[in-house]
């Protein structure tokens, strides 16, 4: 029986998973792709952002979300179930690809897939890692070994863990394609240290591709044959040496706000607030009175986007709903009284 070949895609919070997943459903050319979306919160917006292409193969069934939890963290309770429910479908997918939120740790799934009720079914292609360039770049999401190194030695008593470097870390290690995303962004020379960094600490074979809006040809991203879970002691963890992957170094929670008009306001607002409790992540929904469209709005810490999606459907709530996301300690009060105004 043919194994379903399963991408993982994994990569720090707003690095363009979800772009990258998007690209790749429109790009399918008629290859029957079924997705998994794992999200760190309570609101579920990948998903709804992946039913907002305009693509006909964007369809509720082949788009399953698992919200709420950490996919590396539940994976007996929520991933293998779900998993199975895809594989035993009447006509099964091609192919699978699994959007981990930016929190998860990659290795714990592909070790799921040499369980035993579903190693004879299921194989991982290949473990995506996707790097926002532009955040790389600000050492946004890895520590400096120098730096770290004088400060030790100033003050031996200081605690320098970094939850974002080991998250980061991690899924290096795991890959077998790292995905350099928004290049547009940094200069050429940055571009080509910031390669050669991420080469350094990568397995040997592991390639690296540089990309614009997640744009990855199917060809490149698809079709790796890795079989990572035949792989597994050449993907170390630093989790696994600590036996119990922590999220409560990050915290997640929802604002809800009134529809909002002056559009350049909030988006100020939205950098101001980010700016002053150091935000990682905020991604959600805008009602925009007068629009009869969704709009979007994501950030990676200051960086705002924003762009109109799809139309609110028939009785759907037009509500403005956004998620945060930062280290553990967000005053959740002060940063939805300074969203609102």
């Amino acid at each position: 029986m043919r194994r379903i070949p399963a991408t993982i895609v994994t990569g720090f919070l707003g690095a363009g998973k979800t772009s990258l997943v998007r690209h790749l459903i429109g790009a399918a050319g008629g290859y029957r792709l079924a997705i998994i979306v794992n999200e760190f919160g309570e609101l579920g917006i990948d998903r709804e952002l992946l039913l907002g292409c305009g693509d006909e193969t964007c369809t509720d069934d082949d788009i399953v979300e698992l919200a709420n939890g950490c996919l590396c963290c539940t994976v007996a309770d929520d991933f293998l179930p779900t998993l199975t429910k895809l594989i035993q479908r009447p006509v099964p997918p091609d192919h699978i690809l699994i959007e981990t939120s930016g929190l998860a740790l990659p290795k714990p799934l592909v070790q799921a897939f040499a369980w035993p009720e579903i190693r004879t079914a299921t194989t991982v292609d290949g473990v995506l890692t996707v790097i926002d360039a532009a955040a790389l770049a600000a050492g946004r999401f890895a520590d400096d070994p120098a730096a770290v190194a004088a400060q030790r030695a100033a003050d031996p008593s200081v605690e320098h863990d970094n939850p974002l470097e080991e998250v980061f870390g991690d899924q290096l290690a795991c890959a077998d394609l790292v995905i350099l995303n928004k290049t547009d962004l940094v200069a050429p020379g940055e571009l080509a240290r910031l390669t050669q960094e991420i080469a350094a600490r990568l397995r040997p074979g592991v390639r690296i591709v540089t990309a614009r809006d997640g744009n990855v040809a199917p060809g490149v991203a698809l079709g790796l044959d890795a079989a990572a879970e035949d792989d597994l002691a050449a993907r170390p963890s630093v989790h696994e040496l600590e036996g119990e992957h922590d999220h409560d170094d990050f915290d997640s929670f929802v604002v809800a706000l009134d529809p909002v008009g002056d559009g350049d306001g909030f988006r100020n607002r939205l950098t101001a607030a980010i700016r002053a409790h150091d935000i990682l992540r905020v991604k959600g929904f805008v009602a925009v009175p007068g629009r009869d469209r969704r709009q979007i709005v994501q950030a990676v810490g200051d960086r705002i986007q924003h762009y109109f999606d799809r139309t609110w459907e028939p009785g759907e709530a037009r509500a403005t709903r956004l998620v945060v996301i930062g280290k553990k300690g967000l005053d959740r009060a002060a940063i939805a009284a300074a969203l609102g105004g």
